[in-house]
C-alpha cells in the first residue's frame, strides 16, 4: 500500500480531483500521510509581487490556493502536511519526490496555466517521465 503520498497541487479543478484520488489511496492504509506541495514558479511569483506588493498578502494568497485541498484532506481524517516550494514546477516536483522517497506522486493532468503547458509541455508529463516512483495523473 501507499503510505507516503506526494500530492502536487496548484488549487486548480484538476488538482482538486487529484486530491480526491490521493485521499482514496491514503484511506487504504491506516498510517498513510499525504504531503501536499504547491510549487510557485517565477512567473507566478512576479505576478503576485505586481498584484499585491506585500509579502504577507502574497503568502496568504498562496496558502488560499491550497485551502480547498487541505479542507478535503482534513474532512477525510487522513494525516497530511503542506508546503510551498519555489522553482520550475516540473523539475521541482521531480527532485522533491525523488529526494524524499515517496511511494506515489498524484497530480492533475492540467494546472492553472494551460497556455504555458501547451507551449512548454505539461508538468504531469515531465513528472511521469522522471520520477522514480509510480505516478497517478488525474483527469
Amino acid at each position: 500500500m501507499y503510505k507516503k503520498i506526494l500530492l502536487a497541487s496548484d488549487g486548480s479543478n484538476f488538482a482538486l480531483r487529484a486530491a480526491d484520488q490521493a485521499i482514496k489511496l491514503a484511506l487504504l492504509s491506516a498510517d498513510a500521510v499525504i504531503e501536499v506541495i504547491y510549487v510557485v514558479d517565477l512567473d507566478t511569483s512576479k505576478q503576485d509581487a505586481i498584484n499585491y506588493m506585500d509579502s504577507d498578502i502574497i503568502q496568504k494568497e498562496r496558502k488560499m490556493r491550497l485551502k480547498l485541498t487541505e479542507e478535503k484532506i482534513k474532512a477525510s481524517g487522513v494525516n497530511y502536511h503542506s508546503s510551498i516550494l519555489y522553482g520550475e514546477p516540473g523539475p521541482m516536483i521531480v527532485s522533491y519526490a525523488n529526494e524524499n522517497q515517496f511511494d506515489i506522486v498524484v497530480l492533475g493532468s492540467r494546472g492553472l496555466n494551460a497556455l504555458k503547458e501547451m507551449v512548454l509541455g505539461s508538468v504531469s508529463h515531465k513528472v511521469a517521465k522522471r520520477v522514480k516512483c509510480p505516478v497517478m495523473i488525474v483527469k
